[in-house]
């Protein structure tokens, strides 16, 4: 038997026993199999772009510094798995710089990102199979369109949390160390979260295993403040708010029910976006990258409101009419109203009164 890792309420990652799946899961699998290869729709794949301002790239052409969004990249794809919270963690970070009508990625300190602490701080968490230029080229056209689509809005500093997700194997192997990488991401981005000022407000947007970052991330931060840990700024009753969109969210159904794994989360949010598809071909099969936990997905399914606490602002969305069986995050930001959703969720009201 293969040791599990520490286990949530309601466990999240279980023993899993090294034999062959049974025949329900074996079948499932090569139906999911069969379904993304034929029909293309590999998880979390970006559409086709070119790499926007690679560290070994030319220059990259733009309209102006004005018109440029403020973008950082925050890189853990170096980075050890880890057991818990880190005191420190040495991230590589990179903003992109615009020098008169060129912008290129330059490298930057972590201190520089944490500047200007009145400005609102916007985090996007990509998900699997994203090469570091992918998760790049992804993070830009967030920030551009977020900002097309909500002028009115404070201008807001974005930042990149690039993680590990380069194709390891077959999409079954390959999710499923994802799946269990998840753990120690969120713990680096605990960390990361940790050191933004508590009166600054900040906005999360995560697509697919984004998604589980993100909430193991913030579970980690509810269960870290009580404790008074000296490494992480208390997340509970923060002055600054918090806003989370989540996008086909690779994260068990259940996770924010009163007994789901995640439940403690609801206390550091004050708005909760989730953009969801009921005819998404890789979220079908998420029960069988971890067959023991016997749930779908939530990015698949309807979470009741009641699960959330009433001062918690709250909007579901199926999005199935418009994307489809897509799987990517590209669909939800080229259509103009999952756009609308997306902006306003992470930056409407996000400075409060």
């Amino acid at each position: 038997m293969k040791a599990s890792r520490p286990c949530r309420p309601c466990g999240r990652f279980a023993v899993r026993p090294r034999v062959s799946l049974p025949l329900r899961a074996a079948v499932g699998a090569i139906a999911w199999l069969l379904a993304t290869a034929c029909r293309g729709d590999l998880p979390d794949v970006p559409s086709p772009t070119a790499a926007i301002g690679g560290q070994d790239s030319a220059p990259v052409a733009a309209a102006s510094a004005a018109t440029m969004p403020d973008l950082w990249v925050v890189s853990t794809r170096h980075l050890p798995e880890i057991g818990c919270v880190p005191s420190a963690a040495a991230v590589a970070v990179e903003r992109f710089a615009v020098n008169g009508v060129c912008g290129r990625w330059e490298p930057a300190d972590f201190a520089g990102l944490l500047d200007e602490p009145a400005r609102p701080l916007v985090i996007f968490i990509h998900g699997n199979r994203y090469e570091a230029a992918d998760a790049k080229s992804q993070g830009l056209l967030l920030a551009r369109r977020c900002a097309a689509t909500l002028p009115e809005a404070a201008a807001a500093r974005t930042v990149i949390f690039s993680w590990p997700s380069s194709q390891q194997g077959i999409l079954l192997r390959d999710s499923r160390v994802k799946y269990e990488r998840a753990e120690t991401e969120g713990r680096y981005l605990a960390w990361l979260l940790g050191q933004v000022e508590p009166a600054r407000p900040v906005a999360v947007v995560a697509h697919s295993y984004g998604a589980l970052i993100t909430l193991e991330a913030l579970d980690n931060l509810v269960r870290a403040t009580p404790a008074g840990r000296p490494n992480v700024t208390p997340w509970i009753d923060r002055p600054g708010r918090v806003h989370l969109v989540l996008a086909a969210s690779a994260v068990r159904q259940d996770a924010l029910a009163s007994c789901g794994p995640y439940r403690r989360v609801t206390q550091g949010i004050d708005r909760l976006t989730l953009l969801n598809n009921s005819r998404d071909t890789a979220l079908k099969f998420f029960e069988f990258i971890d067959p023991s936990l016997r749930t779908k997905a939530l990015g698949r399914e309807h979470m009741p409101a009641r699960w959330l606490p009433p001062d918690v602002e709250f909007v579901q969305v199926d999005a199935a009419d418009i994307v489809g069986r897509d799987h990517r995050f590209t669909p939800y930001l080229s259509s103009p109203s999952l756009r609308k959703r997306i902006a306003t969720g992470l930056l409407g009201g996000l400075e409060g009164e």
